[in-house]
């Protein structure tokens, strides 16, 4: 685990600048306690990491889950009978792991997990511009169009000029330049600056930026506009800190609805960051999906049971992992750490980083994420992949994640349908000999009930007169329903003097009655030739 410290070093502390100021975020548009998203921060990093398959990905509060979150905290009484709710959730999440649900995984089209990578990339960009120039209304972490602020997500784009914070401003552009002069120029000089990475000494310079600046009205940057991390004044109040569940309300049936809900949902987003993430791995791990599930469940009972947040892993972390240099699951583990000893030692220091600054980190991952070449990539793949991709992309600008992972979902099974529908049967006129049309059509591998219409449609679209040739050769697999509808147009194909003959595997058939015979001996369900 240690072998790859070099790398995952570094990686790791840009990884922890940029979850705190996600953690805090989520957990104040969730309606928690601030250090609820810490604790879910500190136990995604280590006890998730540590017993997750994969070697990049990273483990927090995810804001696909806060509006969930926000609204069980009302409805459940309070946020430690909420806690039972995320105790819940995990052992179901084991449960689906151990029923090895990872599977589902695996399922989902290409064209949406890229939708769903340069999705994110774009909602952080726009997410981040504002807190870029100063205006931090919307807290840090939220990612639907709209805003907990009564705005929506380009509005408050176009407010950005009547909020903007001059001092924020400066700094963000310093942090920006440097991160980009040292990935672009400076990590291909030295492995010094490979070791020390762009974004940490950015965030060293704003923590100056704002100690230099304090005094000075037109530069200082208010403490809204900072990092913002409980503090406490001893040691008890750090451990007040802390929220136990209320087990008394285990037997509240509503609490199990949340629980059976956030553990569904938080297993769906985990399952496609994995995906995702393994696709951005350079190495191309492929992370074990039920032990992932696993891992997750056990994370979300650890978390409950001391007051943090439903858990999931997040692709805007895992990103910023893999673009940072990190290479094992330590990376992860090592940025859970560096949470907990930042918010028990140096809080009042995280408390002068400018919100500027990590903006401009979160910028660039999101840049990197929707870079503007991926879309003629996918353009030039062709509409079956193109459409999608574009659904996906669209739904979770303008709506939230998951939205737009079911709408790019639900349109590429639509276009998985259409092809079946066109690819169910080959047609070829052999010539028209004797007066009569010759027609062989060839029927695919495996021809489901998905396929019924378009067979249906060239069936009854056959002129009088026609020999028709039925090659099921190849066919392995005839669903019950087109079986159905082949025995319903011999009725029609005397009447309109069609000649059929079928060649299979089991030989030729050229009249009508053997035909039938020929299909009776088939099981009930479905017919296999292979």
């Amino acid at each position: 685990m240690f072998k790859n410290i070099k790398n995952d070093l570094p990686a790791s502390i840009v990884v922890f600048f940029v979850a705190l100021p996600l953690c805090l975020g989520i957990a104040l548009a969730s309606g928690a306690p601030l250090f609820s998203g810490v604790i879910a921060g500190i136990i995604g990093g280590i006890v998730v990491g540590a017993l997750s398959g994969s070697k990049i990905g990273v483990s927090g509060p995810a804001a696909g889950l806060a509006a969930i979150v926000l609204t069980a905290i009302g409805n459940l009484g309070g946020y430690e009978n909420f806690l039972v709710a995320v105790v819940l959730a995990g052992i179901i999440q084991i449960i689906f792991g151990v029923l090895k649900a990872g599977v589902i995984g695996y399922y989902f089209p290409s064209s949406v997990i890229k939708g769903m990578l340069t999705g994110i990339g774009i909602i952080i960009i726009l997410k981040q511009i504002p807190h870029f120039f100063g205006y931090d209304a919307e807290a840090e972490g939220a990612d639907s169009f709209v805003e907990s602020s009564g705005e929506n997500t380009f509005s408050a784009l176009a407010n950005i000029s009547d909020h903007i914070i001059l001092g924020s401003l400066i700094i963000g552009v310093v942090a920006l330049a440097i991160i980009l002069f040292w990935d672009k120029v400076l990590s291909k000089k030295a492995k010094i600056f490979q070791i020390i990475q762009g974004p940490i000494v950015a965030v060293v310079l704003g923590i100056i930026f704002y100690a230099a600046t304090q005094d000075s009205g037109s530069l200082s940057i208010a403490s809204s506009h900072l990092v913002s991390v409980p503090i406490p004044d001893d040691v008890s109040s750090f451990i007040g800190q802390f929220s136990f569940p209320n087990f008394g309300a285990i037997t509240n049936p509503d609490i199990w609805i949340v629980a059976f809900t956030m553990a569904l949902v938080a297993s769906l987003e985990t399952l496609l960051c994995v995906e995702a993430t393994d696709k951005l791995d350079p190495h191309k791990n492929v992370t074990p999906t039920n032990r992932e599930l696993l891992a997750q469940g056990t994370g979300n009972i650890v978390s409950g049971l001391i007051g943090g947040l439903p858990i999931t892993q997040v692709i805007v972390r895992s990103s910023a992992n893999i673009q940072s240099g990190g290479v094992s699951k330590m990376s992860a583990i090592l940025h859970g750490f560096f949470l907990l000893i930042s918010v028990v030692v140096i809080p009042k220091l995280l408390n002068m980083i400018p919100l500027s600054v990590l903006a401009a980190i979160l910028l660039v991952v999101g840049y990197k994420l929707a870079k503007p070449s991926l879309f003629k990539k996918m353009f030039d793949l062709g509409w079956k992949q193109f459409v999608p991709f574009v659904v996906t992309v669209l739904g979770i600008v303008f709506i939230d994640l998951l939205w737009g992972i079911g709408l790019g979902l639900a349109v590429g099974i639509v276009v998985i349908l259409l092809k079946s529908y066109q690819n169910s049967h080959f047609l070829h006129i052999e010539d028209k000999s004797n007066g009569k049309h010759r027609i062989k059509m060839t029927l695919a591998e495996e021809v489901t009930f998905f396929n019924k219409g378009a067979i249906l449609k060239e069936l009854d679209s056959l002129p009088k007169d026609t020999m028709l040739e039925l090659d099921l050769i190849n066919t392995r697999f005839l669903d019950n329903d087109i079986i159905e509808i082949l025995e319903d147009f011999l009725l029609k194909a005397e009447e309109r003097n069609i000649d059929i003959k079928l060649v299979s595997k089991r030989g030729i058939v050229q009249n009508p009655e053997s035909f039938i015979e020929f299909f009776n001996e088939r099981p009930k369900s479905s017919l296999s030739l292979s």
